[in-house]
């Protein structure tokens, strides 16, 4: 994949060239895998499992029923998981999240997680916690990132995963220093073929306003550091200095 003018540093990658690559990495799923995580750490969730299959999920919640099992299967809540992959679907849970265990599986976040397992660290991303992963990447230490656009699928052509490169670009001037334009940003995502698509898949499964939730930038102060703890994968929360 191409690295973008101005970026020469930078790499941006999909969730197949993954597998290998070390150093600080950034999976990005701004529509809407991190949105949503972002949200329910941001509501007081504990902490998040990330995992890549439905039945990981179901018996993570089967060895302990409290856990929330959030996420998809081909955009819709799968039987037997409490929420949806929906920033709006966290929001009306309210307290419900608060101090508690979740386990999230997507089509394409959780998958780029998965596969980044040579990573040195791993920040998960999404426009709402774009510049506190900025700072979190430049306080590592490690250089510049690999960026692993999560919804890039290049068989399906030259526009997919262009919410993911928006939002990879944002959080890339962000680590520069260079100015956000975080209003461009914002409306890339919004009007891309994945806002699109996401939209399409109905109000049950994503409800309008997930795209407005999604598209406010640096909207929380946290960046989200995945670390694997005991065989699985912990999403957990930064904060600044972290």
């Amino acid at each position: 994949m191409s690295t973008p003018e101005g970026f020469a540093d930078a790499r941006f990658i999909t969730t197949a060239e993954a597998g290998e690559v070390a150093g600080a990495v950034v999976a990005v799923d701004v529509l809407r895998a991190f949105t949503t995580a972002a949200y329910a750490l941001a509501g007081g969730a504990r902490h998040i499992y990330l995992v890549a299959t439905v039945a990981e999920a179901l018996a993570m919640k089967a060895a302990e029923p409290a856990v929330i099992a959030m996420g998809e299967e081909h955009g819709h809540r799968p039987a037997g998981f409490d929420l949806s992959n929906s920033p709006a679907a966290v929001v009306a849970a309210g307290a419900g999240l608060r101090d508690r265990i979740v386990v999230q599986r997507t089509s394409a976040g959780t998958q780029g997680v998965v596969a980044a397992a040579a990573a040195t660290r791993l920040w998960c991303a999404s426009l709402v916690v774009a510049s506190a992963t900025a700072a979190a990447v430049r306080a590592s230490g490690l250089g510049p990132p690999v960026y692993v656009l999560t919804g890039r699928n290049p068989a399906a052509g030259p526009e997919s995963g262009s919410d993911d490169r928006s939002t990879a670009e944002l959080i890339e001037r962000a680590r520069l220093g260079l100015p956000l334009d975080a209003g461009r940003a914002a409306r890339e995502v919004a009007t891309s073929a994945e806002a699109a698509h996401t939209l399409a898949l109905g109000p049950a499964s994503a409800p309008p306003d997930d795209i407005e939730l999604a598209t406010r930038v640096d909207a929380f102060p946290f960046a989200m550091e995945a670390v694997r703890v005991g065989g699985g994968i912990r999403l957990e929360r930064r904060e600044p200095g972290q």
